[in-house]
């Protein structure tokens, strides 16, 4: 049985309610998910934070997978994604009010990450105001470390099509940054 067809069948279980379905997603998705969050997150603690809620959020909105629009690991993959950002924006809040306090006391002495978690957010509001497709196709590549052809996997959109919604997604993202920096 390949793979498609045992993604068909976890899927279908999963669906249906079997409790044994999570254990089974989890095993078998889990890694690439913790992966996604540790990419985008950076730390262990809040990825493994991340990676719990995407299953518990899975589990509770099995009822909103449609087989018929997307796959399990890709529909897994867009929640993890999601929390994984939404952990971002709201640890980049606390980390900057930390982080302005810290630098009052201490202002050349103490060595700041913020300019990755600052870019991160930037580029994660810069994402928001694509069109979805381009902003799915965009994160899954950048935030979660996929290739062209996991993407397709993940999306079932041919290989042809992310290489182009990447590209496009780029020169839109772009064109923003030089609009924004023209008015800075």
């Amino acid at each position: 049985m390949d793979s498609s067809e045992e993604d068909a069948q976890l899927a279908a279980i999963f669906i249906a309610g079997e409790q044994g379905a999570l254990r089974l997603m989890y095993d078998r998705y889990g890694p690439l998910l913790y992966r996604i969050a540790l990419s985008t997150l950076g730390s262990t603690p809040d990825a493994e934070d991340v990676l719990q809620e995407t299953f518990v959020s899975a589990w509770r909105g099995r009822s909103t997978f449609d087989p018929a629009a997307g796959s399990l690991p890709g529909w897994l993959v867009g929640i993890v994604r999601r929390r994984a950002i939404d952990q971002l924006r709201s640890g980049g809040r606390q980390r900057r009010a930390w982080q302005a306090v810290v630098q009052e006391f201490t202002p050349e002495e103490v060595p700041s990450n913020m300019d990755s978690v600052v870019e991160r957010t930037l580029v994660s509001d810069e994402l928001s105001r694509l069109p979805q497709t381009q902003r799915r196709v965009l994160e899954m590549a950048f935030y979660d470390g996929l290739t062209h052809t996991q993407i397709s996997a993940a999306t079932g959109l041919p290989v042809g099509t992310v290489k182009s919604h990447v590209r496009r997604g780029l020169l839109r993202l772009r064109q923003r940054w030089e609009e924004d920096s023209a008015l800075v």
